[in-house]
């Protein structure tokens, strides 16, 4: 998959704001701080493309970003950074499970991770949801490069053991926001479950909103 094209949509803040037409969904999610921002840069290979607060948690939205005039990148809002309000958390927690909940659109999940961690114990509960909303997701190891090849190879083992009751997992991969390793894979697991849900007909419509 080669990106040619990305035009940032909305930030959506309430369900009804979400687009209204059928392009795939490529959703990236992870912890506050786990290098999602610069993931999705090195992703679309530019400098800054996701929108990031000065403030560690503070983002609520969903960024929607059109791809190629043909599929969304949804930045959904980091979770876990301590310092938000258990108010706030559980606001995040509604929407985002209402998202997947109801969500038809979505092609993949990417749950992103610290691969220095491992999947934590809120990253779990995200997969857990993930599989029960039966997402399709891969668990994308990011800042690989802090980890010495074998360690890391043997945490990507570790990682795939712990998943592999999940029956939507599909797939591991290592990334390296900083020389990009894992990339070219990532990218064409996108490529393939898009392919798989499909592209509708009508692209006039790609820029809809609420």
């Amino acid at each position: 998959m080669k990106i040619t094209s990305i035009d940032f949509v909305v930030g959506v803040a309430n369900l009804k704001q979400l687009p209204k037409n059928n392009l795939p969904e490529i959703v990236f999610i992870g912890r506050s701080n786990v290098g999602k921002s610069s993931l999705l840069n090195k992703l679309c290979n530019r400098k800054s493309i996701a929108r990031v607060s000065s403030t560690p948690g503070k983002t609520r939205e969903l960024n929607y970003y059109l791809i190629n005039k043909e599929l969304y990148f949804v930045d959904l809002p980091g979770y876990g950074y301590a310092k938000v309000a258990e108010h706030v958390k559980a606001g995040w927690t509604s929407l985002i499970e209402e998202f997947f909940h109801n969500r038809k659109q979505i092609a993949l999940a990417v749950q992103i991770v610290d691969a220095r961690l491992g999947p934590t114990e809120l990253d779990m509960t995200m997969i857990g949801w993930l599989d029960f909303f039966k997402v399709p997701f891969v668990l994308v190891l990011t800042k690989a490069d802090k980890l010495p090849h074998g360690k890391l190879l043997a945490q990507t083992a570790d990682v795939t053991a712990l998943l592999s009751k999940y029956k939507y997992m599909a797939g591991i991969f290592p990334f390296s926001a900083l020389n990009g390793d894992g990339r070219h894979d990532l990218l064409k697991a996108v490529e393939d479950h898009v392919e798989q849900k499909g592209i509708p007909s009508g692209k006039a419509l790609i820029h809809a909103v609420a």
